[in-house]
């Protein structure tokens, strides 16, 4: 079972940039496709970024396309979210999670299995 923990969140202001981690505790997280989701109050969990097994430049929601960058290190069992020129409407709990080696709908939280419990990211204007 794949155990993931972010950390990197925080408060910046409009403009900034952060870089979230998530660290997984499983052997097998290499073999994992990996993403992360945020969920603002009264809101859905949206889809910000997915990236396969093997790495690459991974897939970006269009609402964070240009600001954002998904990044895989297996030697690490970590990825990271680089994110560029925050707005206000990034402020989010920022979720990362871990899924099968391949996944058909790589947007939709229920392909995922594995989910860490959350980091804040506030930006103020």
């Amino acid at each position: 079972q794949v155990q993931l923990v972010e950390s990197g969140g925080g408060s910046v202001q409009a403009g900034a940039s952060l870089r979230l981690s998530c660290a997984g505790s499983d052997r097998t997280f290499s073999t994992n496709s990996m993403a992360w989701f945020r969920q603002a109050p009264t809101k859905e969990r949206d889809f910000v970024a997915a990236i396969i097994w093997t790495g690459g430049s991974g897939d970006v929601a269009d609402s964070v396309k240009g600001r954002f960058t998904i990044s895989r290190d297996n030697a690490k069992n970590t990825v990271y979210l680089q994110m560029n020129s925050l707005k206000p409407e990034d402020s989010a709990v920022y979720y990362c999670a871990a899924g099968p080696r391949r996944i058909a709908r790589f947007t939709q939280p229920d392909e995922y299995n594995y989910w860490g419990q959350g980091t804040q990211v506030t930006v103020s204007v």
